[in-house]
């Protein structure tokens, strides 16, 4: 008599089911396949790589997200009226039925204190605080009409990334890798690089697996210290050691799926591979300082240190080694005038500077070395900000509240048109105009590019049917070359 099989009988539903002969038939119906299919897909590597639904136009996704959210107003969505009008009560209708983060009363418009002017052969007007972004606004399409549902930031970015405002459903990087695969079996599908000193606000959810197969998380890897946390032997374990190790607990594993079934130990059977490989791959794709001194100059890098600058070029690193989804977070773009730590004057140039040339050098590096025609890169913030200055507690600060109604990203590389503005809002900025893009036909378009169909790249859970865009989205095929 085996007590662990008992007791474990005793309280799983499948063993219940099992007993009236429908185990089998129920998990069927359930799950929309049978045991013995589920089982065989998994056991083969869970990362390996996938067929899309389509011929891609992108192979993979470089998604760099200033955490925060710049304002766009700025940077890239020039308003001469807001100038015009600077200091003066914002129109009353802008305050009927809205809901503002932090402003009280009747806030006074507020005008941009930097210049404009159009830039390369398309003419793409930007903000004097990007000066190396000027250079390749020739590649981007610069989308001015996004709007989100949500005005905070752990909401927003669980939004833009899983589809829902709650810490539950998986991330965009892990959709994909859990409908592509990955073209490295040593590094993980899904890498999360972290800059500005803090985690985004919505966490890991932000880049977790939710319901999927936890093999599809993205994982942080760390420019300082370890790469990746918990990855290297303990005191005591050589490399051989490990190896032995791991080949019993994939006995025992294997063992243990057999006779349960769970797809969950097969995946931890990938992830204790996947460690003991990315003990050798990644320290070695994570050492910058192999790079030659002109790419250090290009990109602002300063090995050892944690910067924007290093993260960007080590998602250049990690898409040229076949990681299929690589998710930058640098925090410090919440500027809402307080002090002059958040606000326009001093803090936003600072966040600029830091920001604009290694982003620039990223999509410069990508084209010569003939990636950027089949990486897609992504870059944005979760929400917008708003026209009107915040001047929280009567602060004497220049800075911008939360504005879920229109903000910008830009796009470039994977098959997206080069040197096109998308999208208008009115003259002081507050509502989009032309060509509306929800957050969730973002998703839809991403996956598209990716050559995956939106509605179709689904998982079941708790019996239903889930996708990233839930039951909305559309591909916004205007964006696309």
């Amino acid at each position: 008599m085996n007590l662990f099989h008992e007791r474990s009988h005793a309280t799983t539903r499948r063993h219940f089911l099992g007993q009236f002969g429908l185990g089998a038939l129920a998990l069927s119906l359930a799950d929309g396949r049978a045991v013995g299919a589920a089982l065989a897909d998994n056991r083969r590597d869970p990362m390996a790589p996938r067929s899309p639904h389509f011929t891609p136009r992108a192979k993979r996704v470089i998604y760099l997200h200033m955490a925060g959210s710049p304002p766009q107003q700025d940077l890239f969505d020039p308003k001469p009226r807001l100038n015009e009008l600077n200091g003066q009560p914002c129109p009353d209708s802008f305050l009927q039925k809205e809901r503002f983060a932090f402003i009280k009363g009747h806030p006074t418009i507020l005008g941009s204190p930097y210049r404009f002017a159009p830039h390369g052969q398309a003419g793409i007007t930007t903000s004097e605080l990007l000066p190396h972004f000027q250079s390749i606004s020739d590649e981007v399409t610069l989308i001015n009409s996004m709007f989100t549902d949500q005005f905070n930031h752990a909401p927003a970015q669980l939004f833009l990334y899983t589809g829902a405002p709650r810490p539950e459903r998986p991330s965009m990087g892990a959709w994909a890798t859990y409908g592509l695969g990955t073209d490295n079996s040593d590094l993980p599908g899904f890498v999360v690089l972290v800059s500005g000193g803090r985690q985004p606000d919505g966490g890991k959810a932000t880049f977790g697996s939710g319901f999927l197969p936890s093999v599809y998380q993205g994982v942080q890897c760390r420019t300082v210290g370890d790469p990746v946390l918990y990855v290297s032997d303990p005191p005591g374990m050589d490399r051989a050691g490990r190896r032995r190790s791991l080949d019993a607990l994939r006995d025992l594993n294997e063992m243990q799926a057999a006779y349960f079934g769970d797809d969950e130990t097969l995946t931890r059977i990938s992830q204790y591979e996947l460690a003991f490989r990315m003990q050798v791959s990644v320290p070695d794709v994570m050492d910058i300082s192999k790079e030659p001194p002109e790419v250090h100059e290009m990109y602002g890098t300063a090995p050892g240190k944690q910067s924007l600058a290093n993260n960007c070029l080590l998602a250049r690193r990690l898409v040229e080694r076949g990681v299929r989804f690589v998710q930058l977070f640098d925090w410090g773009w919440d500027t809402h005038g307080t002090g002059p730590s958040d606000d326009l004057i001093t803090h936003l140039p600072a966040k600029c500077k830091e920001m604009d040339r290694p982003v620039a050098a990223l999509v410069k590096d990508l084209k010569r070395r003939g990636l950027l025609e089949d990486t897609l890169v992504v870059f944005g913030g979760e929400f917008g900000r708003t026209a009107m200055n915040e001047a929280r507690n009567g602060s004497t600060y220049l800075g911008r509240d939360h504005h879920p109604h229109c903000f910008s990203i830009w796009m470039a590389g994977g098959g997206v048109k080069r040197g096109y503005v998308h999208g208008a809002t009115d003259e002081l900025g507050y509502r989009i105009t032309n060509d509306p893009v929800h957050v969730h036909d973002l998703q839809a378009t991403i996956l598209h590019i990716l050559g995956m169909d939106h509605e179709r790249l689904t998982y079941r859970f708790q019996g239903r049917d889930f996708r990233l865009t839930d039951v909305h989205g559309k591909v916004v095929k205007a964006l696309l070359a």
